[in-house]
Order: C-alpha cells, then structure tokens, then sequence
C-alpha cells in the first residue's frame, strides 16, 4: 500500500504552507458560507420554536467530529482526512468507505453551492453561472493552495462583515421581540433531531483542514489548534444570526421564508440591506464552493495514491504542487453536476455522506490510545451515535439515495477485491 512520502522536494508531496491563521480560515470558508442564508428556514420548518435547540445540538455533534478529526489529523498529517484515519486505524475497508462517502457526498456538496451562487448572483441563469463559477474556481485551485488560502481570507471578511450586518439591524430595530425566542409546544423531539441534521450541514466543513493535513506546517500544533478555534467561531457567528432571525421573524416566520436573512432586514425595516445581503449570500457561496473543491481533490489524491481510484489523479504538478488532474477531474464532475442538478436533493445526499464520514472518523478516534492523543473516550462515543442519529433523521429520500451509493461503493469495494485475489 502507498504512503505520501514525509521528505521534501519529492514529485508526488505537496509542500506545507499553510499555518494557524490559513488554517482556521480555510475551516471558516467551509462552514460560514451557503448554509447560514438557506438552512435556517427548512430548520425552523422542521423544529419550529426549538431552532436553537437543534442549533446546539448540530453543534455539539460538531464539535466531537472536529474534536476526533483534529486529534487524528494530529496523528496522521496527511492528504486525505478520515480516509487515511479509518484506513490506518480500522482498515483498508473503512478507509475506503469514508473516501468515498466524503468524496461521493461532498461533489453532490459542490453542486448545491455552485448553484447555491447562480441563484442568488442571476436566478435565471442559475445553472449557467454555476457552471462559470466552478471553472473558476478550479483554475484559482490549480494556481496553488497558497493562492486559495488568501481568497478564501477575501470571502470570509466579506460574509462575516454582512452577517454583522444583519444582526445589528435586527438588534436595533423596533420588530426586534425577545419573547419570539421562547420554545413553545410546537418544538418535538423529531423535528428538534431533523433541524440538527440539517442544520449539520451548514457546520460539515470545520475539517476542511485535516484533509489539506499535507500542506500545514507543523500539523501536530497547527491542526488542534486551528479546528476548535473555527469551529467555535462559526458556532458563535451562527447563534448570533439564528437569535437575530427568530426575534425579528419568529418561528412561524423564519420557516416561511425563502431567504431568511433579507427577509430578517426586511422586517427589522433595512430592506436597503437587502441587495447586501444576497450578494453576501453568493460570495459566501463561493466562499464554500472554493474549500469543498480543495477537500475533494486532496481525498481523491489520498485514494488514487492507494489505487482505489485510478493512479493517474496522484500526480502533483511540478511547478504549482497541486493535485492538478485531480482537481480537474472533480471541477469536470462538478460542473456537470451544476448544470442538471437540484439543489435540495444535493444538500440531502450530501449530508447522508458526510455524516457517514465523521461516523467513521468517530470510531477511529476510539481506537487512539493514551500516547497517540486520544480524547477522552465520551467524545468520539458521543459523535459516533450523533452522526448516525442526525443521518437517519433525514428525510427518507436522502437516506435511501444516500445508503444506496454507500452499498454500491462497498460493492465495487469487494468486486475490487476479489479480482485481485
């Protein structure tokens, strides 16, 4: 079996530029994107009062992947996140089958953003600038991480900024009404566990930077360091705008609308903001499109290097260090994607897969010893039964799409397997 080299200067490695700061940002690009201006409304519609209840119970399954993730990446710096941890800790079969369902769940991902963009930047021509947008963003990929890192810092400020925005107008204005936030008989247990699920997503990339584990510098400080620090960040962001949405909109109102937060402005009587608001949408769509695409690429190095995809995507361009046939092949799929595609069944699928992932993530942890850094064993228990409480939370299409293609990824496992046996 293949192992990225540790040396450096050798063709196949990609070098490490990437420190704490480059780190949290690219983990900030992933999560503080499309999901904070769409996810809210399907939430609310799904817990109705008890949004913040899902809101904290999305975090706190977040908050065990993130920790087993970086404490594993610690561990095992390498392209490939989880796919690496699960090959190493609980076998090649698992490795395998977190691969896939991250690189699988996460392409449908790339699709949802990209149309994520076309919709808020030219709704009539949504699929055609999803398209645009993913060749550009594959070309800024393939020009280096480096150059990724500084315009993902670019998109992150931008959002941040317009999601302060939004809730200074809503903590200013009259329509601002704290009794709204009050969890009334309407908040079940069900629709509390759906709104986790999908509020999930809108949290699945704070491990952005275990996958990119090659290309930090000094991975065993780095990565513990910068996965909390993002994750805590975007939890404190997405509280802040959820509280301010709920005030102004309240339940019944946040779950009706179609843009949550311009609808929020709107409401709280800024409606200037609301042109703002959705071109903040659309970059930090972009923001998230950019992060996915440099995720996937780096995993399906990680699998090309083993030969469980083909061995031609482990080349490293010679001149940018980039995985470069592999990012192209993920912006040709995704691209594809975009221009047929839905975007509600992406985000489902997605979220099946991912969940997936950070399960397998989870039971690897479980396997670290003391030495190794292992946290403390509720931990990874703790995110192990989340991810697959919130997966089956999900509604029934996605999880039978979802669980369908995770059989058919064993079963070319096995075929695989026995032909070279």
């Amino acid at each position: 079996m293949s192992k990225p080299s540790t040396a450096t200067g050798t063709p196949d490695e990609l070098r490490r530029r990437l420190g704490v700061f480059d780190a949290v940002v690219i983990g900030l690009g992933s999560m503080i994107g499309a999901g904070i201006f769409a996810a809210l409304g399907p939430a609310a519609r799904s817990a109705g009062s008890g949004l913040s209840n899902g809101l904290a119970l999305a975090a706190v399954v977040a908050y065990c992947n993130a920790t087993s993730s970086a404490r594993l990446a610690a561990r095992y710096p390498a392209s490939g996140g989880t796919y690496v941890y699960g090959r190493e800790r609980l076998g090649d079969f698992w490795g395998y089958l977190a691969g896939w369902a991250f690189v699988v769940g996460k392409t449908a991902s790339c699709a949802a953003m990209a149309l994520t963009v076309g919709s808020y930047a030219w709704p009539s021509q949504a699929h055609a600038v999803a398209v645009a947008a993913v060749v550009a963003l594959t070309a800024v990929n393939y020009a280096g991480v480096r150059k990724s890192a500084l315009l993902t810092r670019a998109i992150v400020a931008v959002v941040l900024a317009v999601l302060a925005a939004v809730v200074a107008a809503a903590v200013t204005s009259g329509a601002w009404a704290a009794t709204r936030l009050d969890i009334g008989p309407d908040a079940t247990a069900g629709g509390v566990l759906q709104a986790a699920g999908l509020l999930f997503f809108a949290f699945a990339g704070y491990a952005r930077v275990a996958t990119l584990g090659e290309e930090v510098r000094d991975p065993a400080r780095t990565i513990p360091r910068a996965v909390p620090l993002a994750l805590g960040i975007t939890l404190v962001v997405y509280a802040a705008v959820a509280t301010a949405a709920l005030a102004v909109l309240g339940p019944t109102g946040l779950a009706q609308a179609a843009a949550p937060l311009s609808d929020a402005v709107r409401a709280a009587g800024a409606g200037w903001l609301a042109p703002v608001v959705r071109a903040g949408a659309a970059v930090a769509a972009l923001g998230s499109l950019l992060a996915l695409i440099l995720g996937v690429s780096r995993t399906t190095l990680a699998m090309a290097r083993d030969r469980h995809l083909p061995h031609a995507l482990a080349a490293v361009h010679p001149r940018f260090q980039v995985p470069h046939r592999a990012e192209l092949l993920v912006g040709a799929v995704v691209a594809v994607l975009a221009a047929t595609a839905d975007v509600r069944g992406a985000i489902g699928f997605s979220s099946f897969g991912v969940l997936a992932y950070y399960a397998i993530a989870n039971a690897s942890a479980w396997t670290l010893t003391e030495s190794e850094g292992r946290p403390n064993r509720l931990i990874p228990a703790l995110g192990l039964a989340g991810c697959l409480a919130l997966a089956f939370a999900l509604p029934l299409p996605s999880v039978a799409s979802g669980a369908a293609v995770l059989a058919f990824g064993a079963a070319v496992y096995g075929a695989r397997r026995a032909a070279t046996t």
